[in-house]
């Protein structure tokens, strides 16, 4: 289905997404945490979505958006743009439909993500771009040129709902007493398609987005009042969080999200240390700004029980060591 065509993120697109990856993806644990529910002061749970298939949350979205390709779409062949859990997932869900995807990445890509979704068997092209964003903007004029269809990462009501509106669907029937939730936001979908269930579902409940401090698109949005699209490249470990939002996540999570945490590089590499001696878990820098807003307190008040979004563990190990050192 072309992206025009897109029906708007709503319950009943969230639920057609569930149907669909029901026996495909993981439903994955959401565990008790007493170390954190220390550091909150209220009963808190970690929703691991570093245990699903791809090591990410992000296969729920791509492999859902796949899922409605038209048989004209899938002949002209698929192209996107990925810091690299997006394309890993993107080449994992393609093998599938029997497609080989084009997937444009950073030159600051995470090695073990550049790794995996070349031996998914995707066509990966690196750019010369350091950032997310000029990546994109690159990758999407190369996409057109090559009269490929365009899988966003996170602008598009399918991985909204896929991605987020599936995980939250999930917490709430195992939890359904969480009154707060915390994640990463890079791009938005996820937690857009988050916020969008949990405001049907839990009226009321918080949710908090955390951002880097170098990359704070969705803290710079909600001061605009519009979605700040672009931002220059930052110097982070974090990829997967870095860049500006997507427009229409931003349209979604501009009356859905409570406030947003800013958290340092430094904040996120104590996030993955505290995760490995709290709880011998490996997460991705990424995944650890969440943590390290619940550690540093920057989260802010927290007034019921609390689910944290743990969203994946794709890390090189030339990462974790600069990390552990």
């Amino acid at each position: 289905m072309p992206p025009d065509r897109m029906p708007p993120l709503s319950l009943p697109l969230i639920d057609a997404a569930r149907a669909f990856l029901a026996g495909r993806v993981r439903r994955t644990p959401l565990e008790e945490s007493p170390a954190l529910s220390k550091a909150l002061g209220v009963p808190a749970r970690l929703k691991r979505e570093s245990l699903q298939v791809t090591g990410s949350f992000k296969i729920r979205g791509a492999f859902f958006r796949l899922s409605l390709l038209s048989a004209e779409e899938k002949r002209a062949g698929i192209a996107t743009c990925s810091a690299g859990n997006h394309g890993k997932a993107v080449a994992y869900a393609a093998r599938a439909f029997g497609l080989v995807p084009t997937i444009f990445v950073p030159a600051s890509v995470d090695e073990s993500k550049y790794r995996a979704m070349v031996s998914l068997g995707a066509e990966v092209v690196r750019s010369r771009f350091p950032g997310y964003d000029e990546t994109e903007e690159w990758a999407l004029s190369e996409a057109k040129r090559a009269g490929r269809v365009w899988v966003s990462a996170f602008d598009d009501p399918a991985i909204m709902a896929g991605n987020g509106g599936t995980l939250a669907l999930e917490i709430l029937e195992e939890f359904p007493e969480a009154r707060a939730f915390v994640l990463p936001v890079g791009g938005g979908g996820l937690a857009a398609g988050l916020s969008y269930a949990v405001s049907e579902r839990a009226p009321g409940a918080t949710i908090v987005g955390c951002n880097h401090e170098r990359s704070p698109a969705l803290a710079l949005s909600l001061e605009r009042g519009e979605a700040v699209t672009r931002l220059p490249a930052a110097d982070t470990a974090a990829g997967g969080i870095e860049g500006g939002i997507g427009a229409k996540p931003f349209e979604v999570l501009r009356s859905r999200i409570a406030r947003v945490a800013l958290v340092s590089e430094e904040e996120i590499f104590e996030g993955v240390r505290w995760m490995l001696a709290e709880h011998r878990y490996l997460i991705e820098p990424s995944a650890a700004a969440a943590v390290a807003a619940c550690l540093t307190g920057k989260v802010g008040r927290v007034d019921g029980p609390a689910v944290v979004v743990i969203t994946g563990r794709n890390v090189s190990l030339e990462t974790l060591r600069r990390v552990l050192a």
